[in-house]
């Protein structure tokens, strides 16, 4: 179909803001049969200048709707509206073929700092790895100089000898990591406890394998270890810096952790999410150090370096880890081979140590700015030992749901802690990554929020 008239009519002198406008009349003519299921819809560049509006104003309002099931997107073809609104709202971070998020400041946590990464040795690990004769034959375990990296690595940077006890397999990442374990060990039905808010994509890995999730409560200091029933085969968890919260599970709790998986025969998967990154405090043992027999310790590549690379890690007993070798030989998986290859050129040279040292300078000035910004808004900020993402709580889904859209219309994509829980939202807050922006952009980013939130 072509693209339709657009007769939008902004009224400046309304108290009603541009975007709901925009939204309000786009929602109208579909309502009224004046654009129909199927119609393309002008960029948002496009109907900015026809409307004499700012873009921010149009990708707004196309975020409401594509929200709300009005519109998709068809790759490489634009945006469309539906036949009629979907019956469940898509994501606030899906992505379509022009996704209006794309066109704002990005402070949602989960994304690496690529800026810190050393172009030239980026370029020589990948020639490198590429000039490798491609093998015959499929590694279910992964590359042996990647995992021999990996164990170097986890000895060095994270205190985790693999011996005797464990065993180092590669993965395609924490999420995959999840599944092949709730398929490996587990049976569909057995009960795992999870973090609560948490980390959603292994709370889905979980059931899609038929596993029932148990949510389990946090506190300042991360999970409730004394509130997980002891009926549940495994519990998982993110104890270096709690996502979304960003609680650090303290020495005490870690403790307890172990002795209830000992006493209980459940088994602890260990997520070492942001684990390397670390600032003004002294290191945590790793769960996975105080008890290898019963942990399954779970790293990826995608916080410190790339998405790109696609390649993570699981440090397991002997036991576990032929398990997981099984499951990968009987449905005919492996982790892909090329990003393993490409971190290992990366350590051969010393350039992942270097990047490592370069990301820990880079990230602290970053967390400064974001932080000092929301305490001057007089707001309360958790989770800034660690990590890279902090988080501002809020008292209802209201004040929630007002700040994320008030940092819309001034172009800034913001995160909710509500849409993190596995069952009914409990906890409300905005958590805000400070890896990604460009220093410059982090300070604009910064102040809108903090003048959102604090608004709300």
């Amino acid at each position: 179909m072509g693209q339709p008239d657009l007769p939008l009519l902004i009224d400046r002198t309304s108290a009603t803001p541009l975007a709901v406008q925009v939204a309000d009349g786009l929602r109208g003519a579909a309502t009224e049969g004046r654009l129909r299921g199927g119609d393309r819809l002008p960029s948002s560049r496009t109907l900015a200048a026809q409307l004499g509006v700012s873009r921010t104003v149009i990708t707004a309002a196309y975020d409401q709707l594509h929200a709300e099931g009005w519109l998709s997107g068809r790759h490489g073809s634009g945006t469309y509206l539906t036949a009629s609104p979907a019956a469940a709202p898509h994501s606030p971070a899906s992505v379509t073929a022009e996704d209006p998020a794309a066109d704002l400041l990005d402070l949602v946590p989960g994304t690496p700092c690529v800026a810190a990464i050393d172009r030239a040795a980026w370029r020589r690990a990948w020639r490198a790895a590429g000039d490798r004769i491609p093998a015959a034959h499929k590694n279910r375990a992964g590359e042996p100089d990647y995992c021999e990296v990996v164990a170097e690595h986890l000895l060095r940077h994270r205190g985790l000898g693999a011996g005797s006890e464990t065993v180092v397999l590669a993965t395609n990442g924490t999420g995959s990591a999840v599944s092949e374990l709730a398929s490996a060990l587990l049976r569909p039905g057995d009960a795992v406890a999870v973090e609560e808010p948490g980390y959603l994509r292994a709370v889905g890995a979980l059931r899609a394998a038929g596993i029932r999730v148990v949510p389990v409560p946090l506190d300042a200091d991360g999970l409730r270890v004394d509130l997980i029933p002891p009926n549940v085969r495994a519990v998982y968890c993110t104890p270096a810096h709690q996502f979304p919260l960003g609680a650090r599970l303290p020495a005490t709790r870690r403790v307890a952790l172990v002795d209830f998986a000992r006493r209980t025969g459940a088994l602890v998967i260990e997520d070492d999410y942001d684990g390397e990154l670390r600032y003004d405090t002294a290191p945590l043992p790793l769960l996975a150090t105080l008890a290898p027999d019963v942990v399954i310790h779970l790293g990826t590549t995608s916080k410190i370096l790339s998405t790109t690379l696609g390649v993570g890690w699981l440090v397991a007993t002997p036991e576990i880890a032929n398990a997981v070798v099984a499951q990968r030989e009987w449905i005919g998986t492996h982790p892909a081979p090329a990003g393993q290859r490409v971190l290992v050129e990366l350590a051969r040279h010393g350039d992942l140590a270097r990047h490592l040292r370069r990301l820990r300078r880079e990230m602290p000035p970053r967390r400064a700015l974001l932080v000092d910004e929301l305490r001057a808004h007089g707001l309360d900020v958790s989770g800034d030992d660690a990590g890279s993402h902090v988080t501002v709580p809020l008292p209802t889904a209201a004040h929630e749901q007002r700040a994320v859209a008030a940092a819309r219309t001034h172009g800034v994509l913001l995160d909710g802690l509500a849409r993190h829980h596995s069952g009914p939202p409990r906890e409300f807050g905005i958590p805000l990554g400070y890896a990604t922006l460009p220093p410059a952009d982090l300070a604009t980013a910064a102040r809108i929020a903090a003048d959102c939130i604090a608004s709300a």
